[in-house]
């Protein structure tokens, strides 16, 4: 019997040699490295001891299944009979989110019993998990993980529209990051750096491998669209490539330490990892010089690709296989642990960077890998449109580049450089990291105009899929935007929500995690973004103000914002004070009086950013009244000033009806 419209035809051998081979190699890895011996103390049993990285091995792989078959299902895989694909996908992904719920909970219960020293089967057990498993760091984690899991696990079965996949890919990709906050990455020295790695190489290598095998089970349904499938698939995983080796290599040298724990069981496993990965980057290369281009030859048909693609998933499956047991692997006596007693590294995550001097606004750094990247993707992509723009003979104002590109370095200096490492145990320079991040890079990148940019740049897809230029696209046209872009909005957000902020718990919980850092972080600088690009964007979006209206907006927020800064000088009373009050500096023996000094910086440092924003936007008033005005006079140069003719006689027939 043939296969209807509705069921498209797929095939289960990628799902089944995925998880058969990542159980194996776990298994054996895990023997190999150690990683089930019995402990001296508080040994949980061999079920437990073996359960742990495989349940983690299984619970990554469906992980990759449904993030891989929702991102394939929402922004690569071409519709043409309604939402048949979609819906194929959309199902295996709910089966495989189901997978992934379990093992996470069966992970949960198998490492609380491992931290606790317990057995599954001791009658304590139940008791002491109701009391901790919102107190332990890598039980929370879990639990809210698996809550996300159970939404998408209901979910996804019931999306068919491109929107609702795209946002279940969101929710999905959000469940990893918690996993980031445990494991050997959380416990090393490099604490932020190690957690940031382990969120880079969650997210990539799950989009690269469940996109692969989501790829080869809805293959047989592709038929013509197979090419341009694999070919966007392909610039998906290069991408993944580049980020997973990176973050990989960046995670193993914060955990070794020295290139001689190299020698030890646990480098040895990273080995075979990374000839894991040099051997599926070969393949990659191999699919977009020899694969994608055989796959339009109709009389080679895809048998070529399936097969690579099958061996791909093996060797991946072996990864992940290897990737759990390093996780259970003790790490190297190289490996430079976080110290034991040190209340500024257990409050902060980083050690005290002594008293700074007047080259500390230089010579301080400690790099900010997130940020970095960030910054390094935002410019390498920007510049790498505008090279296609000229390619085809199109013009990029050369100022908008240099504008962006200076805009990303001053952001990573602010976060990376002396106002990043001290913001982070003085109230004072955190003033002015914010300052940085949320009023001066944000001027300087806005005038890069990047969605104007995109929209040039990026191809427009015809097939009904979401690519990155619809996805702008719906954004721009979005309510939200509309909403957002309100410059009353706007202003609310960058001011309201700053007092809201400092005079809340939210900051101390800022200060004293990594995650609340990040959206710390991440606040501040698309709120300063969106507060500039209402005053002064090019880009477009929701229809402006006047420049009456925002030059308004602009000094009764700035006004707000100087308030601010007074009330933090005049303040009697240590904001976060469990946190600035409890670093116990040797150097600092006032915070009080840094806050105060942190307030003179929140008013002062305003004021110039303020002034150039105001002149911005009466340059672009100045300008858009000349280019009326020159807009008129084209027009009257055309019709012989018709306008001015019609009113002269208006007025003239108003004469003569005075007159009688």
């Amino acid at each position: 019997m043939p296969p209807s419209a509705s069921s498209p035809r797929t095939t289960s051998r990628p799902v089944a040699l995925f998880g058969v081979l990542t159980v194996l190699v776990v298994v054996a890895a895990t023997a190999f490295g150690g990683g089930a011996a019995p402990l001296q103390l508080g040994d949980p049993g061999p079920f437990v001891r073996w359960s742990l990285p495989t349940l983690r091995a299984v619970h990554d792989g469906a992980a990759a299944v449904t993030i891989g078959a929702l991102v394939l299902a929402a922004f690569i895989v071409p519709e043409t009979t309604r939402t048949t694909r979609r819906r194929t996908l959309a199902h295996l992904a709910g089966g495989a989110a189901i997978v992934w719920f379990l093992a996470g909970i069966g992970g949960l219960l198998t490492n609380f019993a491992s931290l606790a020293g317990i057995r599954l089967t001791d009658p304590g057990y139940l008791t002491q998990l109701a009391a901790f498993i919102w107190e332990l760091d890598a039980t929370r984690t879990a639990t809210i993980s698996s809550i996300i899991v159970a939404v998408v696990a209901l979910s996804a079965p019931l999306a068919e529209s491109k929107a609702a996949l795209g946002w279940l890919s969101a929710a999905s990709l959000f469940a990893l990051l918690p996993l980031a906050l445990s494991g050997h990455s959380a416990a090393s020295l490099d604490h932020m750096g190690g957690v940031n790695a382990l969120a880079f190489h969650l997210l990539t290598a799950t989009v690269w491998v469940g996109g692969l095998i989501a790829l080869v089970v809805i293959r047989p349904s592709l038929g013509s669209h197979l090419q341009v499938t694999v070919r966007r698939y392909s610039v998906v995983a290069g991408w993944c490539f580049v980020l997973l080796v990176g973050s990989g290599l960046l995670a193993a040298w914060i955990n070794m330490g020295a290139l001689s724990g190299l020698a030890s069981r646990y480098g040895v496993l990273l080995i075979l990892k990374t000839i894991a990965a040099v051997i599926l980057g070969v393949a990659g290369w191999w699919h977009r010089q020899r694969a994608i281009t055989a796959l339009g030859d109709m009389t080679k048909g895809a048998t070529p690709f399936t097969r690579l693609a099958l061996g791909e998933v093996a060797v991946m499956a072996a990864a992940f296989g290897l990737g759990a047991a390093v996780g259970r692997t003790p790490t190297p006596p190289t490996a430079e642990e976080r110290p034991e007693t040190s209340i500024v590294y257990d409050l902060s995550g980083y050690l005290d960077p002594g008293p700074p001097d007047s080259l500390s606004w230089i010579t301080a750094w400690q790099i900010d890998w997130l940020w970095v990247t960030v910054a390094a993707i935002a410019i390498f992509v920007y510049v790498r449109w505008v090279l296609r723009l000229r390619t085809r003979g199109d013009h990029w104002p050369l100022l908008r580049t240099i504008s962006w590109v200076i805009g990303w370095l001053v952001f990573v200096y602010f976060t990376s450089g002396g106002p990043g490492v001290y913001g982070r145990v003085l109230f004072s320079w955190h003033m002015v990291e914010h300052m940085g991040v949320a009023m001066i890079a944000p001027l300087l990148m806005v005038p890069g105009a990047p969605i104007t940019l995109a929209l040039r740049a990026l191809p427009a897809r015809k097939d009904k899929t979401l690519g990155p230029r619809e996805f702008i696209l719906t954004v721009v046209h979005s309510t939200y935007l509309r909403v957002l872009a309100n410059p009353a909005v706007a202003a609310a957000l960058f001011f309201f929500s700053l007092a809201i902020f400092y005079y809340s718990p939210l900051f101390e919980l800022a200060m004293r995690t990594h995650t609340g850092h990040v959206l710390m972080m991440l606040h501040f600088v698309m709120s300063g973004y969106l507060f500039t690009w209402v005053l002064i964007g090019v880009d477009p979006g929701p229809k402006r103000w006047s420049p009456i209206a925002l030059l308004v907006v602009l000094f009764v927020t700035i006004s707000f914002h100087a308030f601010f800064g007074v009330l933090i000088t005049q303040s009697t009373e240590l904001l976060a004070a469990n946190y600035f009050g409890r670093l116990d500096l040797s150097w600092m023996t006032d915070p009080l009086a840094d806050q105060r000094t942190g307030g003179a910086i929140a008013w002062g440092v305003g004021e110039v950013p303020t002034i150039i924003l105001a002149i911005a936007v009466t340059w672009q008033w100045m300008k858009s009244d000349d280019k009326e005005k020159a807009r008129t006079d084209r027009r009257a140069d055309r019709d012989g000033d018709a306008e001015l003719a019609a009113y002269n006689a208006h007025l003239a027939s108003l004469a003569r009806r005075d007159s009688e």
